[in-house]
C-alpha cells in the first residue's frame, strides 16, 4: 500500500514557494515529487538543486528531465545564499542534476554556491549531496574543500538493479566516491527500496556502504513519478523498515532514518 504524508499548511508553503520563484531557483523537493514537500516547507526546510533542472542523465526512476541542459547561471551562487537567510535556515541541503556535458562536471560551481552561502550565512550548516563526477579526483576535492559540514552521494539501489536503473553510472564507481569523501568529512548515503531487490542484497549493500565509510544512511520507498518510470515490484511495510534499520545500526551505522517516505533530505538537519 502506498505510504501517506499528513496534510501540509499551505501559509509555510507559500512563503517558500514565493521566496523560490522570486530568486529563479530550484529544488529538488519540486522536481523529484517528494512526498514531503508539505512537512520540510511546514518546518522552513528545502533542498536546493543546482546546475539547471536538466540531467545529462536518464535514470529510470527519477522525475527530473532529462536533456540538454542550459548555461550555468553565474548568479545562482547568490541566489541561493539569499534564500538560505530568507527562509531562516540553520541546516540546508545542496544538490544538483549531473553535468557531464562540463569538463569539470559541475564541481567548481557546486563548491562556489557552498561558499557563497556560507559567506551570506556564517551559522549554517551546508550538506553536499553530489553527482559522482565520474569519479574526477579535481571535481571532488573541489567539494571536499568547500565549507560544506558533510558529504553526501546516493548508492541508490543494490548492486544487481543498479545498471538497469542507472545505465550511466556505476556501484563501484559510487563507493568509490563515497569513500574518498568519507576521508574528509562526514558521509552519508540513501538507498531506495521496492525495486525487486532481496533483503540478503540490502544488507550486502549496507555492509559495501560502511567499508567505504558511510556513517549515516537513509532508507525509502521507491514511488513511480509516472506510467514511463519503473513500477513499484513491493511496497515495504512499518515493520520491515524498522528490521532494516535495526540491521543497518547492527552493521556499524552510526544514524539511520527508515520509512515509506523518507529521502535523503528528509530531517537532513537532525540525523
Amino acid at each position: 500500500m502506498k505510504p501517506k504524508t499528513k496534510a501540509p499548511a499551505f501559509e509555510h508553503i507559500k512563503k517558500t514557494y514565493e521566496i523560490i520563484n522570486k530568486l529563479g531557483i530550484n529544488t529538488v523537493c519540486y522536481a523529484s515529487k517528494c512526498p514531503n514537500i508539505g512537512e520540510c516547507f511546514e518546518r522552513g526546510t528545502a533542498t536546493f538543486m543546482i546546475l539547471g533542472n536538466v540531467c545529462t542523465r536518464n535514470c529510470r526512476f527519477c522525475n527530473v528531465k532529462s536533456g540538454k541542459p542550459s548555461a550555468i547561471d553565474p548568479e545562482e551562487p547568490l541566489k541561493i545564499a539569499k534564500a538560505v537567510k530568507d527562509l531562516n535556515l540553520s541546516y540546508t541541503v545542496i544538490t544538483s542534476v549531473d553535468r557531464d556535458d562540463l569538463s569539470d562536471y559541475g564541481s567548481t560551481h557546486f563548491a562556489n554556491v557552498i561558499n557563497t552561502i556560507k559567506d551570506l550565512n556564517p551559522g549554517v550548516k551546508i550538506e553536499s549531496l553530489t553527482p559522482d563526477f565520474k569519479g574526477d579526483i579535481n571535481a571532488l576535492n573541489a567539494v571536499c574543500a568547500s565549507a560544506s559540514y558533510k558529504l553526501a552521494h546516493n548508492i541508490e539501489t543494490v548492486k544487481r538493479l543498479h545498471k538497469i536503473l542507472k545505465p550511466q553510472s556505476s556501484y563501484t564507481l559510487s563507493l568509490k566516491v563515497l569513500e574518498y569523501y568519507s576521508k574528509f568529512k562526514p558521509t552519508k548515503s540513501s538507498i531506495i527500496v521496492g525495486f525487486g531487490e532481496s533483503f540478503e542484497e540490502l544488507e550486502s549493500t549496507m555492509k559495501d556502504l560502511i567499508n567505504s565509510g558511510v556513517k549515516q544512511l537513509t532508507i525509502g520507498q521507491y514511488l513511480r513519478p509516472s506510467d514511463k518510470h519503473f513500477e513499484v515490484v513491493k511496497y515495504y511495510s512499518d515493520d520491515e523498515f524498522e528490521i532494516l534499520k535495526n540491521t543497518a545500526l547492527n552493521l556499524g551505522f552510526e544514524a539511520v532514518v527508515s520509512g515509506a517516505v523518507v529521502r535523503s533530505s528528509y530531517y537532513a538537519d537532525i540525523l
